[in-house]
């Protein structure tokens, strides 16, 4: 039985003996689902490059395009350039643009590959300068160069037009004006304030969030928005880590129209649904998990609800606890569980973000996997996990 010593929550070190290992095989035939689902896919940075981590970017773009290889070999869609892929901290638009062109190109040559590209503004700072007519162009920009490169879009929220917007009219206009030219249907992205402080009070203007609390007037905006262009929406993703809120605007999308859940906290139930409808999927932690999630959507599909809850069920305490607040800071649990088996073969971020989340905290991600399942070579996860202690002040 394989052990080593972790930090505790008062980080005290404690033995911790691993379960035993469990083979999540790479299915022979691409798995054929009742769900529609994406992971949001990181990037792999190249920590040999000479450049300053906080200031510079450079990918390692070999590891990160066999990243995406596993999640299509596993069923998943890619949702590229996405936050989970650090957009907005640390991945610029020049660098997502080659990412999102390199990705394209790489699916080409996979059967059955799906991957839809973040179109934002993020290389439109926000400022008193900014407005409405900026955002739109950005816009603009971003979905013409997606287009261009044969991807689809996904519509992400806007930091700018969070920071310019008046009202829930400027938000209705700015989509109006992108939706109307787009080629094919987008998928559009409300990520909460909790992913990202920059978008509180997203779809009701200046002073929204303290106005909105509980996102009623936004979730009103979206749908009227989604609803007046329907024709232009695949979908709506919803990342505010509430399934009452998730299910509130599911229930009122025309035909036609998916929810994408986005939420990385009550996934497993929005997923298998209920009488009530369930959600399709494009979330971070799929990233994560993709070959547990992979087999659960396969039961799920063949009509064993009991084995879907029980195969996702210990991957709910996992995803909870790396979206833990603050949740910006997920992409570094993410990243720490691909190095830990051996997707990449080193533990550094983009934007130096390696160093968002304590020891004590990615400790509790090694044991959470572990119960999940989801160490895939135990005896290398546990050499990674001394190492990284080691060298982070985790030892005695």
């Amino acid at each position: 039985m394989l052990t080593l010593d972790l930090p505790t929550a008062t980080g005290v070190l404690a033995p911790y003996a691993l379960h035993a290992a469990q083979a999540w095989p790479v299915p022979a035939v691409r798995p054929q689902w009742n769900r529609v689902a994406f992971a949001a896919a990181h990037v792999v940075a190249d920590p040999r490059a000479a450049i300053d981590p906080w200031l510079g970017t450079a990918i390692d773009w070999d590891a990160t395009l066999a990243y995406r290889d596993h999640l299509w070999a596993h069923g998943f869609g890619v949702a590229e350039a996405m936050d989970t892929a650090q957009r907005g901290m640390g991945l610029d638009w020049p660098t997502s643009l080659e990412l999102i062109r390199r990705s394209v190109a790489q699916a080409r040559t996979v059967p059955g590959a799906l991957v839809f590209a973040g179109a934002g503004t993020d290389h439109l700072a926000p400022g008193a300068h900014v407005r409405l007519d900026d955002v739109i162009a950005a816009y603009e920009l971003q979905c013409a160069a997606i287009e261009a490169a044969g991807g689809r879009i996904i519509l992400m929220a806007s930091r700018a037009l969070a920071a310019c917007a008046r009202s829930e009219d400027d938000y209705a206009h700015v989509y109006g004006r992108v939706l109307a030219q787009v080629r094919e249907p987008v998928i559009l992205h409300w990520l909460g304030e909790m992913f990202d402080p920059a978008l509180a009070g997203y779809w009701v203007g200046a002073g929204g969030l303290a106005a909105d609390p509980d996102h009623r007037r936004a979730t009103d905006v979206c749908a009227a928005v989604i609803r007046r262009h329907a024709a232009k929406v695949d979908g709506v993703k919803v990342s505010l880590l509430d399934a009452a809120k998730e299910v509130a605007l599911r229930d009122r999308l025309p035909p036609g129209v998916r929810m994408y859940t986005g939420d990385d906290f009550n996934f497993a139930e929005l997923i298998g649904g209920d009488a009530r409808g369930h959600s399709d999927a494009l979330l971070g932690i799929f990233d994560c998990i993709a070959p547990v999630a992979s087999a659960a959507l396969v039961a799920l599909t063949a009509g064993d609800r009991a084995r879907y809850d029980a195969l996702l069920a210990p991957t709910v305490p996992l995803s909870r606890h790396v979206f833990a607040a603050p949740t910006r800071f997920y992409k570094t649990g993410v990243v720490f569980l691909a190095w830990l088996n051996g997707h990449q073969s080193h533990f550094t971020m983009v934007g130096g973000q390696q160093s968002a989340r304590s020891v004590v905290h990615l400790a509790q991600v090694f044991r959470l996997a572990d119960e999940a399942g989801l160490l895939r070579d135990p005896d290398l996860a546990v050499a990674r996990m001394r190492a990284f202690l080691d060298v982070n002040g985790g030892t005695r």
